[in-house]
């Protein structure tokens, strides 16, 4: 969720920069999985097209076993990325309604298109929370 933000006012800077913070525990998790994950998958299945197709005099019982269970860590550290990749949103998602919510200077009716485009749209939520940030700091400009 690490987003360009050289262009931003320092407010939204720093709410973007909480965001994130809250969600690098995530975001770490996910990105160990998916580094370990691709190449685990890769090197077992290409050991075991080699030793069942390639060279199949050669194949043996306990190669096969150990490059079986590192594709099926692999694929199982692949899967376990794509749901923390869900609970990310979902967290990601809880902690903006959350600061929405909290707001004071807006009025209810907007905090509320805010809330429901952001859970319309769940994959475009940065730039709803950027969005509304501006709208945000653009009320506290005109007071």
């Amino acid at each position: 969720m690490n987003l360009p933000i050289t262009d931003m006012p320092n407010s939204i800077k720093k709410e973007v920069d909480k965001l994130n913070e809250a969600l690098s525990p995530f975001i770490k998790k996910v990105s160990k999985y998916s580094f370990w994950s691709f190449p685990l998958i890769v090197f077992s299945l290409i050991n075991l097209v080699l030793m069942l197709v390639i060279m199949p005099e050669t194949k043996s019982t306990v190669a096969l076993i150990l490059y079986a269970i590192l594709g099926a860590f692999g694929f199982a550290l692949s899967k376990e990325a794509k749901l923390q990749r869900r609970e990310l949103v979902k967290v990601s998602e809880a902690l903006i309604v959350k600061r929405i919510s909290k707001s004071d200077i807006v009025t209810d009716t907007t905090k509320e298109r805010y809330i429901k485009s952001i859970k319309a749209q769940p994959a475009l939520s940065m730039n709803h929370f950027i969005r509304f940030l501006e709208e945000e700091n653009r009320i506290m400009d005109d007071e």
